[in-house]
């Protein structure tokens, strides 16, 4: 995972548009143990975040999952967040990275100007206030580190494949609040 974490990291100081010429299996490795880098990264930031959730700074009642699972059952919670919003999400953040390989400067700004409007967008999931503003990097700092993740696996393996980790991600988030919901 080391390995993993330097490649993407050095990768984000200079993203390029050159592809890996792997097997189905190892992009499938790939994406599993940038799944378990995304979690882990995730972990610690969840910590952070729940620091400031206990400062008051907000309220997971204002979240919009509570909505979610307010209003929908979990069979449709569960095709929104680990299939619809991956597919739809990808296709609008992913997807056009590669339409700037043509020209370095391009593609660098657009990889980060994706990553960080698939970051942002998700603060909308909060209720808008002056401290959800202020804390906004935080608030969205673990999508912010899924979108490198994903953009990372987009220009090296291919748009499928940051799918199927969003995807992963999500499910892996939502089915255990879906399983405690149903007991």
């Amino acid at each position: 995972m080391t390995i993993l974490l330097k490649t993407i990291t050095s990768y984000l100081k200079n993203p390029t548009c050159n592809a890996l010429e792997l097997s189905i299996t190892e992009k499938l490795k790939l994406v599993l143990k940038t799944l378990v880098l995304a979690f882990a990264i995730s972990f610690f930031l969840s910590i952070l975040i729940s620091i400031l959730e206990n400062f008051s700074v907000f309220s997971m009642d204002q979240h919009a999952t509570t909505e979610l699972f307010k209003d929908y059952s979990p069979p449709v919670i569960l095709l929104l967040v680990a299939i619809v919003a991956p597919v739809l999400e990808e296709l609008l953040f992913r997807a056009p990275i590669t339409l700037f390989c043509k020209n370095k400067t391009f593609f660098k700004t657009a990889f980060y100007a994706f990553t960080l409007l698939f970051g942002f967008i998700h603060i909308f999931n909060y209720d808008l206030t002056l401290k959800i503003l202020i804390f906004s990097p935080i608030l969205v700092a673990p999508q912010l580190v899924l979108g490198v993740l994903l953009g990372f696996l987009r220009v090296k393996i291919g748009l499928v494949y940051a799918m199927v980790l969003h995807a992963l991600f999500n499910a892996s988030l939502i089915i255990p609040s879906l399983l405690f919901l149903e007991s």
